[in-house]
């Protein structure tokens, strides 16, 4: 297959004047230019990019971003440039900071029944927003479904996040994550962490299944790597991951203990330990008669994977809630989960993962 060369072109009315700002002030290589009595075409390349700068072009002027690692050492520490023939330049930290919003703190009730719209994501797959208004961008919770099983089109990627959990509701999908080995299952009422820019690959679904996504910030990055083969070696379990292990908790692995409320109990999945008091995960059963309660956490959600139960929140009307529905209680406010089926199920999911209840 022959060399392919794409070009981005941009219109100017006197090339001369743009010359010395792409060479000198942008540091990119002229490469082209012609004719040579009169030049009304420049090609200039750098950065990662090629432009084609063309007298009379039709195209209106366009915005050029620049990312750099120091961009205060870059065309004089300017951030906002205009070139001659006016496109507008744009000098960009190239990571910057994961910027984590401060909570704005709600009482939130999400009912499947509700008939919360599902839209198309990533990879074809279907999104249910579990928290409309996100707490103010601090978390995100998807209730997220593949209708039809098989491979799934993904590619090896990475988010950018503070915190990011998978537990699988229904069903089972096959996952591959960096140095951790050959691809395993995930099976129903078994859950991942995905520390911090941890590459994986999402490989194959089986029918109708459904996955609960936690992600911390709401808004993130996901990065594909082009480069990364999955598996990539030998599983190196102990790695951390900007302070983070992966953690893949096996239900029938786990031990019940007692719940932090009364008339529950619950299984841990590793994940405060793993993350170092990020957040903690917890499977939940009712095995007696709660009582009201409140807690300090900053985030507080909660999922009902199975059974009923009738959530009672001070100054509320009583939520009576299904399998489907979510939940979130603001730190501080006092609530009551009562009337509990023998087959409640519910998957808790706090940050930090170690906080108190009253």
């Amino acid at each position: 297959m022959p060399d392919i060369i794409a070009e981005i072109r941009l219109s100017t009315q006197k090339l001369s004047d743009d010359i010395p700002f792409y060479t000198k002030t942008l540091g990119l290589r002229m490469d082209t230019i012609y004719p040579a009595d009169d030049p009304t075409v420049a090609v200039f390349s750098g950065h990662g990019i090629r432009l084609r700068v063309e007298k009379g072009a039709p195209e209106p002027a366009g915005t050029l971003r620049i990312l750099s690692d120091d961009p205060d050492t870059f065309a004089n520490g300017e951030r906002l440039l205009t070139a001659p023939n006016g496109t507008r330049v744009e000098i960009v930290e190239r990571s910057p900071p994961m910027v984590m919003p401060e909570t704005q703190h709600a009482f939130v009730v999400r009912r499947l029944a509700d008939q919360a719209p599902w839209v198309i994501g990533r990879a074809g797959m279907h999104y249910r927003d579990l928290i409309p208004d996100r707490l103010g961008g601090s978390i995100i919770a998807s209730h997220i479904r593949i209708p039809d099983g098989g491979p799934v089109p993904d590619m090896v990627h990475y988010h950018t996040v503070g915190f990011q959990l998978i537990f699988c509701y229904r069903g089972w999908v096959d996952l591959v994550y960096e140095d951790q080995g050959e691809p395993f299952r995930l099976h129903a009422g078994n859950c991942v962490i995905q520390p911090p820019e941890i590459r994986h690959r999402v490989l194959y679904a089986s029918d109708n299944i459904e996955v609960i996504e936690i992600g911390v910030p709401a808004e993130h990055v996901t990065t594909i790597d082009h480069d990364m083969e999955l598996p990539n070696g030998a599983a190196n379990p102990d790695r951390e991951f900007q302070g983070q292990k992966f953690v893949h908790h096996k239900a029938d692995e786990a031990t019940w203990e007692p719940f932090r409320i009364a008339g529950f109990t619950s299984r841990d999945t590793s994940i405060a330990k793993n993350t170092r008091n990020v957040a903690g995960v917890q499977v939940v059963r009712a095995d007696g008669q709660a009582d009201w309660t409140s807690h300090n956490a900053d985030i507080l959600f909660t999922f009902v994977m199975d059974g009923t139960m009738v959530l009672h929140g001070e100054g509320k009307e009583p939520y009576s809630l299904e399998p489907g529905d979510a939940f979130v209680i603001p730190p501080g406010m006092k609530t009551k989960y009562a009337k509990a089926s023998e087959n409640l199920e519910l998957l808790e999911v706090s940050l930090p993962g170690v906080f108190t209840t009253d």
